[in-house]
């Protein structure tokens, strides 16, 4: 699950965080690194969570009014479609999921109150209504509808960034990634695998987990190198009037454009080009962009950047 773009990202962060407290310890600061990726993989299973809790609330809702003093025939009888969704069901039963919520203590049951106003947006959407008028029913329609729900009520929805920020300041910036997870997680859902079908693993393989431990290492035990080229390459600023952050997204990209030959040049300055937009000033793209650039050209002149 925990892919590049979000390695880089945590990175960033890392050794941003690393440099402001005096760059003392390296292995602490990685392990503060390999912490805050576990944690983005905890935010992907407490969002597979909130689709259960949020049926779970629908269905609260619909034994309230059964319990009525004078409930009509609609609340004794109600259509109990989105409740029985399989593909929820499914969800609800999955074992890795499960050791989740038991190993982490993690629900939603502190949260009633948003999880009781999403379940009434929910329901009050155009994507409801007509799941629930459909007179067809079936797993796949099960399973999209709460595609549709998540991409479209979920996915851009302040109310729960607010709920998750409260709750860790890991999950800031990691929802919008994360969120792209949970969508791609639904599309692989079948039925026939029931309880034992699998998530997105934690690393996609071991490559991936050698990647976040070896550019994070680089980039601080060779970091006077890569600010020698940075300072070379920009001689018309003094290096301390540049944006401590545009430093640290450049030391990261030179990190990964000299360590790693199989990666082009073009994907990762592409990469920390966006990171910039994000973390940095309007004007540090195209800072970043031309100095970078600058610097691949002498190292390639200079038989200094081998890619395969």
């Amino acid at each position: 699950m925990i892919n590049r773009v979000l390695i880089r990202l945590k990175i960033v962060q890392i050794v941003y965080a690393y440099y402001q407290n005096g760059g003392k310890n390296l292995d602490t600061a990685e392990k503060e690194l390999f912490f805050s990726l576990s944690k983005a993989y905890d935010l992907y299973n407490y969002l597979l969570l909130l689709m259960v809790e949020i049926t779970k609330q629908a269905e609260r809702k619909i034994n309230a009014a059964k319990n009525k003093l004078l409930p009509t025939a609609e609340e004794l009888y109600p259509n109990t479609k989105f409740v029985d969704n399989r593909f929820i069901a499914q969800l609800e039963v999955n074992s890795q999921l499960l050791q989740f919520s038991e190993t982490q203590k993690k629900t939603w049951s502190n949260e009633e109150e948003f999880v009781k106003n999403l379940c009434e947006k929910i329901m009050d959407s155009d994507i409801y209504k007509e799941y629930m008028a459909a007179e067809t029913s079936s797993y796949e329609e099960d399973r999209e509808v709460w595609r549709k729900i998540y991409k479209k009520i979920i996915f851009n929805n302040t109310e729960l960034d607010q709920v998750l920020e409260d709750q860790s300041l890991y999950w800031n910036d990691d929802k919008e990634i994360v969120d792209t997870f949970v969508l791609k997680t639904i599309k692989r859902f079948d039925e026939k695998n029931g309880a034992k079908q699998e998530l997105l693993p934690e690393f996609k393989d071991e490559e991936d987990k050698d990647f976040a431990r070896r550019l994070f290492r680089r980039t601080i035990l060779n970091a006077d190198y890569y600010r020698h080229l940075i300072s070379e390459n920009t001689r018309n600023w003094d290096l301390d009037r540049v944006a401590f952050m545009d430093v640290v997204i450049m030391q990261i990209a030179l990190a990964e454009i000299l360590s790693f030959p199989n990666i082009p040049v073009s994907v990762s300055l592409n990469e920390y080009i966006e990171i910039a937009k994000l973390y940095s000033t309007p004007k540090s793209g195209n800072f970043i962009n031309g100095t970078l650039d600058g610097i691949v050209k002498v190292l390639q002149k200079e038989n200094k950047l081998t890619k395969n």
